[in-house]
């Protein structure tokens, strides 16, 4: 069995990793308290890069997202390189191929990227940096995921879940988006693939299915035993929210569909946790722990 390093302690994927992965030789390491140089990598075979600035409601300068998400983890990997860790795994978004045309097909693992944001191109610029250092002794697998939710997820997942806790009338009727994400159980099961079969390059994980708003709205509230109604809002109000608001917008009324076929062909694996158990087991939990 590895020995497994996480970077970042009490992260929301490194928490569900040392939880489910079949791999049980795990520690984390917080990057708050130990630099890169202090570490003492010889003794893992594989690191799992979690640290990074996501997006921040708050304003953050452009060069803190380079700085967090790209140099510092260029750092820890040419250190464990140096060291001797046979894989690099990096945590990587979807969000390094930029905007999503509607009409235009579901990206992939051959997809141009075109970040348009300091997060995407942040991480987009790392896992170019990562590949560089690649060699027959170092490998490096980068995996890119939509929006991962779970168990005492965080972040957008829980804001939905506590507006559809709070409210009965939700203005999500008949929302024909299409948007993949990913169940942290799933994530885990792709990361412990690529581990057993010392993958390379670069690989997308996620659910199974896409499914609309909507439909994400009507799983959550059937899972907590509650009665919504929903209502839908003239398409102009859409266009509008879309040029104030462009990130929540989008988010609740855009498409952003993936296709990881070459994903599931290389590791020759099928997530094991469908879209509506994910959903189920997040609620349950938000339910039971009153978040």
């Amino acid at each position: 069995m590895p020995k497994i390093l996480i970077t970042g302690t009490n992260s929301f994927v490194g928490s569900n990793f040392i939880l489910h992965s079949k791999y049980k030789n795990v520690e984390a390491i917080s990057l708050f308290e130990n630099k890169p140089c202090e570490i003492d990598f010889i003794k893992y075979d594989t690191v799992i890069h979690l640290v990074a600035i996501v997006h921040q409601t708050k304003r953050i300068p452009e060069e803190e997202y380079f700085r967090v998400n790209k140099d510092l983890c260029l750092e820890i990997a040419i250190n464990a390189k140096k060291a001797g860790v046979k894989q690099f795994i990096f945590l990587s978004t979807v969000k390094v191929y930029g905007q999503f045309i509607p009409g235009s097909g579901s990206w992939n693992e051959f997809s141009e990227c075109h970040p348009d944001d300091s997060y995407g191109i942040s991480k987009y610029e790392a896992e170019k940096a990562l590949r560089q250092l690649e060699d027959p002794d170092f490998i490096v697998s980068v995996v890119r995921t939509p929006l991962v939710y779970g168990e005492d997820v965080r972040a957008n997942m829980l804001s939905i879940m506590k507006f559809i806790r709070t409210s009965f009338i939700l203005p999500f009727k008949n929302i024909n988006n299409r948007r993949n994400f990913t169940s942290a159980e799933n994530l885990v099961s792709f990361i412990d693939r690529i581990i057993k079969k010392k993958a390379s390059g670069i690989f997308i994980a996620m659910d199974e299915d896409a499914i609309s708003t909507s439909e994400l709205v009507k799983m959550i509230a059937e899972n907590m035993g509650k009665k919504i109604f929903l209502f839908g809002i003239p398409h102009f109000f859409v266009k509008i929210g879309l040029s104030l608001l462009p990130r929540i917008f989008d988010r609740l009324y855009g498409s952003f569909e993936m296709d990881n076929s070459e994903t599931l062909r290389i590791l020759d694996f099928k997530p094991p946790v469908t879209i509506s158990e994910g959903i189920k087991k997040m609620v349950v939990a938000f339910m039971k722990n009153g978040n």
